[in-house]
């Protein structure tokens, strides 16, 4: 496989726009797969083209090995998008997406490859993750869980073949957060926006404001009414913030007004100074 087949495989493009300024690269959630963000393209300006990635063993790579290991996932993540560095790259993930997202902007960091800004929305801090056994559990035990975060429909789980699928992929995701520890070395200049819902259970103002601390750049924070997929539930003002922020980093054309439904739940919080540490965080 060429470096570009590779990058097609893991970065699915559901509108081309090759006279695209800037990629939007999204990674989505534990259990889910590159269409979580299918929708997303209509509401991006056309100098923005999206790239939604489609992690090994989910989907339609079914037939490949399925990662347990996030580091060793975002070796490969970071590897896969060399291809696509030829123009800037803003990342967002939810949930386990934002710690995929965080880890290969590490790593491209390191490369001297890093992107111009990574969204990280419903999960906490690499130095705050954690640890658990979900993993480890019953599939009774995993199923309870996928039904306490809503992720899953009802008859998704109810169909016995489909049931199979959710758990196998399920189960992986969860080791792949439940057994992260942050990498070694500094923290990285990395631009970052903390995206949380007020009614995510998962995710607490506190831990949000942890961010600081996993990178020396500036930090921007922005608040969405709504639960843990609050984003699959309303995306419009979602993407209106990162809109938002493409506009502050690149100069990017200008998006049309606020619309009066978008409110004013967005809000930008100072940073407050990183605190020395010998972990990544």
């Amino acid at each position: 496989m060429t470096a570009a087949e590779d990058a097609a495989t893991w970065y699915r493009c559901p509108v081309p726009r090759p006279r695209a300024r800037l990629r939007l690269v999204c990674f989505p959630h534990g259990g889910g797969s590159a269409t979580a963000y299918w929708g997303w393209p209509a509401l991006l300006p056309d100098t923005v083209e999206l790239r939604a990635v489609q992690y090994p063993g989910h989907a339609d790579r079914i037939a490949e090995p399925l990662h347990t290991r996030l580091h060793a996932l975002a070796d490969a993540a970071a590897d896969a998008l060399v291809p696509l560095l030829d123009r800037p790259v803003s990342l967002y993930g939810h949930s386990l997406g934002a710690l995929v997202a965080y880890e290969t902007a590490r790593r491209l960091a390191a490369a001297g490859r890093a992107p111009v800004r990574v969204t990280v929305s419903g999960m906490p801090p690499p130095h705050r993750v954690r640890p658990g056994a979900v993993h480890l559990g019953t599939d009774a035990e995993l199923i309870a869980e996928l039904r306490r975060l809503g992720g899953v429909p009802d008859e998704v789980l109810a169909h016995p073949d489909l049931l199979d699928l959710v758990l196998r992929t399920a189960r992986a995701d969860y080791a792949l957060a439940e057994t992260y520890t942050p990498g070694p070395g500094p923290a990285p200049a990395l631009p970052l926006t903390v995206h949380r819902a007020t009614a995510d259970p998962e995710f607490s103002a506190d831990e949000a404001a942890g961010w600081a601390t996993a990178t020396t750049a500036q930090v921007r924070h922005r608040t969405f009414p709504g639960g843990h997929f609050h984003l699959a539930d309303e995306p419009a003002p979602v993407l209106l913030e990162i809109v938002d922020d493409l506009v502050s980093d690149m100069s990017a054309p200008r998006r049309p007004a606020r619309p009066a439904w978008a409110g004013t739940t967005a809000h930008a919080v100072p940073s407050p100074p990183a605190r020395a540490t010998g972990r990544s965080s």
